[in-house]
């Protein structure tokens, strides 16, 4: 797990690598490399957070036996024992998973990509053919931005490292706009800063001679094809309730302690189970849950139900309003674009908990309501997809945007690649919205207090078995996760089985309006100046006083303008964090 960079074409000198470096530390504190070619095509370097082989035989960037590849690689390729196996004339001078990479990379090429089970986004450099290979995992969990200034190409993990490198900081209007006017924060087009690009989850890319090419490698909708599995159910769930065991035991590899991230759902909770039917002698690892002290919201009993028959030691990772105007400034330096309020802060609380606390990597149960149909409006055909879970009132406000940039907003074309509705609304989830929002926020997180967080749901296994099954697999009259609670029921009590979902919250919108109301305030006034003309400040205060009388259950819109200002005036006023 690391932060990577690299620049590609007229490279004089490394030190925009160690720029880039320099801004992404925490994400590998332990120890820094860069390699430089002889030609001057290529400079590349790595911030390593030691996981597997703590040596430094472990040290990237990383060459391959032959000499022919280097490589900077960031995430971890789980079954890499497996293809260690497959490989047994490479001559392995490490035990970490970089090297099973790059000599799988000299066997297989590209098609080694369809033998990785992990995360990862990674570079590789091809020293005979002065090329750049990059490549980021199926689903996105790990990041990789890439952006051409004249003859160079330049690549890292996080956007404020290109940013250090030179690259432009100026907004891109047209990202905002889609954010203030529908909601959206993902998009396969750009970020929400002008000339930075992301690579997008499952695609590859290549740079030769100033060329640049980018094509798809995966894609669920391709591997798990369009026909539905026909198998007996009975068959199908238990090679399920298989594969997500020997996924969990998977993310258990490790050389530092390994934790457990759990809330009080079916989720959380079938990944404890699966965590403790491996009888595994890390089965006592540690478990961390997050709090606000607000009954209404906090999940900490139903944890506590959880855990009460077994040996995890739990640690209540508590937030409160005091600490959110520091820990919101804070976690926007890092994030870079929007990011998902009180809940992004209580994780970024707990990670820094678990941090001190000697646990390295965290497991977490994102995934499962894709995979399975667990939100509302999977199983109400009338109904149209919300961008955000739980709001009973219009998530955003347009009609405090301005005219020219309400313009500006266009929908991403999401296309139906499944011939049912559901499977097309479960792809959107997975491929362009909640998989990759989540994933973006806790990516930036975890790293910011150097943890790793591995999501053993999304498993490509799981996902692209679940995806196969038909629609009364997935939902049977009111119950959702219909499949995922069949599987359940042999590892969990009744009473967790049949729960209904419960949307993960905080208090944001008390807090917002209560003893975050002063804070908010100056924020959203600051907001429609930081934006210059975005907002139009009469609506934006007619809206936020109306917000504070009570006139409004949801919050989102309140966020997206103190996040707006977060954004334009942290990364405006900060050069190294």
């Amino acid at each position: 797990m690391c932060g990577i960079a690299g620049q590609f074409g007229t490279v004089s000198s490394d030190r925009n690598v160690r720029a880039m470096l320099h801004v992404q530390r925490h994400r590998g504190p332990d120890d820094t490399g860069i390699w430089t070619s002889p030609s001057g095509r290529a400079a590349m370097g790595q911030n390593r957070l030691s996981i597997l082989d703590l040596s430094a035989a472990g040290h990237q960037p990383m060459p391959s036996a032959s000499g022919r590849y280097h490589v900077v690689f960031n995430g971890e390729i789980y079954n890499y024992l497996e293809l260690r196996a497959q490989l047994p004339d490479y001559p392995f001078r490490s035990q970490s998973d970089t090297e099973v990479l790059l000599a799988a990379w000299e066997r297989w090429g590209e098609a080694s990509l369809d033998r990785f089970i992990g995360m990862f986004a990674f570079l590789l450099w091809d020293e005979r053919e002065q090329s750049l290979t990059a490549v980021r995992d199926r689903f996105g969990v790990k990041p990789l931005y890439y952006s051409k200034l004249s003859n160079s190409l330049f690549v890292a993990s996080e956007i404020r490292a290109l940013h250090e490198a030179g690259v432009d900081r100026t907004p891109n209007v047209e990202a905002w706009a889609n954010h203030l006017v529908l909601g959206a924060t993902e998009s396969d087009n750009g970020t929400f800063w002008r000339h930075v690009q992301p690579l997008p989850p499952g695609h590859l890319m290549r740079w030769s001679n100033g060329h640049l090419s980018i094509r798809r490698w995966y894609d669920i909708s391709d591997a798990s094809g369009s026909e539905y599995d026909t198998r007996p159910t009975e068959v199908v769930l238990e090679q399920y309730a298989a594969l997500m065991k020997e996924s969990v035991a998977l993310r258990f590899r490790s050389d530092v302690p390994v934790g457990i991230n759990l809330s009080g759902g079916l989720d959380s909770s079938s990944l404890l189970a699966s965590v403790s039917a491996l009888q595994l002698e890390e089965s006592n690892v540690a478990a961390f849950t997050f709090i606000t002290g607000d009954g209404r919201y906090d999940e900490l009993p139903w944890v506590k139900q959880m855990l009460a028959a077994t040996h995890h030691p739990l640690h209540e990772c508590l937030l409160s309003p005091d600490e959110v105007p520091a820990l919101a400034e804070e976690v926007q330096s890092y994030q870079d674009e929007p990011y998902g309020g009180l809940p992004t802060l209580a994780y970024a609380n707990l990670f820094r908990q678990a941090r001190s606390n000697g646990t390295i990597v965290l497991l977490d149960g994102q995934g499962m309501d894709e995979q399975w149909a667990g939100y509302d409006y999977y199983s109400a055909p009338a109904a149209s997809p919300a961008l955000v879970q739980g709001a009973k009132d219009r998530a955003s406000r347009p009609e405090c945007v301005s005219p020219e940039l309400q313009t500006m907003a266009t929908p991403q074309p999401l296309p139906d690649v499944f011939p049912d509705r559901l499977r097309n609304l479960q792809y959107r989830d997975i491929r362009y919205s909640k998989i990759p929002r989540a994933l973006r926020f806790n990516d930036r997180i975890s790293m910011m207090s150097s943890t790793e967080l591995r999501e053993p749901f999304l498993d490509h296994r799981l996902m692209e078995l679940a995806l196969r099954q038909p629609a009364d697999r997935k939902i049977q009259g009111p119950v959702r996760k219909w499949g995922l609670r069949q599987v359940a029921s042999n590892l969990l009590p009744p009473r967790v089985v049949n729960a209904p979902k419960r949307a993960l919250q905080t208090p944001q919108r008390e807090w917002l309006r209560g003893p975050l109301r002063e804070w908010a305030g100056s924020q959203i006034e600051s907001a429609t100046d930081a934006s210059q003309g975005w907002l139009n400040a009469r609506v934006v205060r007619s809206e936020w006083n109306a917000y504070l009388e009570g006139q409004s259950d949801n919050s989102y819109y309140v966020w997206q303008w103190i996040n707006l200002n977060l954004c334009l005036s942290v990364r405006a006023g900060v050069a190294h964090v």
